[in-house]
């Protein structure tokens, strides 16, 4: 739990070119969207949601790019700093994102057939 929180406190140390949504730990991507725990989500509410700690899966990432010496997810709506990546697959899972988009965002279609 500590070296999280030590990788939280870097990432908002570092400051980023855009404004940032949230933090995303244990971070893997599947069905084009991010699932993390998440911290310091701009859009937390009474309610819960998007509390710190709360498991979350995001929008339609739209692109995964480095920012000095962390990855920034760019979703529909939001813009997530990877604190930490899943253990075993959540760093493969981003590897495959990059593979398969070689860039170029590809949303999900708005209906099922």
């Amino acid at each position: 739990m500590r070296s999280l929180i030590g990788q939280i406190i870097k990432a908002q140390a570092q400051g980023f070119d855009e404004p940032v949504t949230a933090y995303l730990c244990g971070v893997s991507i599947k069905a084009r969207a991010g699932i993390g725990v998440v911290f310091g989500h701009k859009r937390k509410d009474q309610y819960g949601r998007f509390g710190d700690g709360h498991l979350i899966r995001t929008s339609d990432v739209v692109k995964v790019e480095r920012e000095g010496r962390f990855w920034v997810m760019t979703t529909e709506n939001s813009r997530y700093v990877l604190a930490t990546f899943q253990r075993g697959n959540g760093r493969a899972s981003l590897r495959d994102y990059l593979r398969l988009t070689k860039g170029q965002p590809h949303p999900s279609p708005r209906s099922l057939q």
